[in-house]
């Protein structure tokens, strides 16, 4: 579907039939070109604004544009195959949805605010990486496999993974400081607490108030919140070995009763 309007319009026959008053027969005019030329510099400022960093991500936004581009064709041609392409433009995508991821993960998704806040303080031992996202955001949607990727790799006892969508839940938003709006650079938003508390995020805020750009890869991710350290330390230190610390200082004073 993606150039379903060139090729229709290309190959003698189809186009024929299809454009029977076309000037020129089977070839693009100028006003077909400028919107196809405008498309590659959508596709191009669109992908990097939100952060398509793999080919996957890249060609999954330039499908979604190439088709709205080419619903614009074929309304500019006829209105009437301009109406059949937008149909069927959306049973595809209602048909035939992009995979979402299907691998491996351990992230504890917060059903609310409260929900989350309670959980971090109910053990402060626990280490958390919590994500804010929205389900509508581009740059969200790029990272969701990722994001479960690292936790299915560093889960552990007193290092967990966590989500809450800041669409349905925008006072988590709110508390933790986040803009959630359609044209927020702060979505999706890590934030690594201890014992509770906040210890760093990404992307950051510097003191002037502006936001330092972050790219949401793997390795981005894993530097930024020193992963392999903190799995060090955390699973040097796992919440089982102080339980059995707790039950041989009581066992002393079992004897002496």
């Amino acid at each position: 579907m993606s150039i379903g309007y060139i090729i229709a319009k290309k190959t003698p026959g189809i186009c024929h039939f299809l454009f029977p008053t076309a000037n020129p027969v089977c070839e693009l005019d100028s006003r077909e070109s400028e919107i196809l030329f405008f498309l590659i510099i959508v596709v191009m400022i669109r992908t990097r604004k939100t952060g398509s960093i793999t080919m996957i991500n890249y060609l999954t936004s330039s499908f979604v544009y190439t088709k709205v581009a080419n619903t614009i064709l074929w309304f500019y041609s006829d209105v009437r195959m301009g109406l059949v392409y937008g149909v069927l433009f959306v049973l595809v995508g209602l048909l035939l949805p992009e995979p979402t991821y299907s691998g491996p993960d351990k992230v504890t998704y917060f059903r609310t605010a409260a929900g989350l806040e309670d959980e971090l303080n109910r053990d402060k031992r626990i280490t958390w990486l919590i994500t804010f996202y929205t389900a509508w955001n581009p740059t969200c949607v790029n990272f969701a496999p990722v994001f479960a990727q690292l936790s299915a790799d560093y889960d552990l006892d007193n290092l967990k993974f966590g989500k809450i969508d800041v669409g349905r839940y925008p006072e988590a938003a709110a508390k933790h400081h986040i803009n959630d709006s359609s044209v927020s650079k702060q979505l999706p938003t890590i934030i690594l607490f201890k014992e509770g508390k906040e210890v760093t995020r990404r992307p950051q805020v510097e003191s002037n108030g502006k936001l330092r750009k972050f790219f949401f890869t793997e390795d981005n991710v894993k530097a930024a919140f020193d992963l392999n350290n903190l799995y060090k330390e955390c699973k040097s230190n796992p919440l089982k070995s102080s339980k059995k610390k707790e039950i041989l200082k009581d066992k002393p004073n079992e004897k002496s009763d």
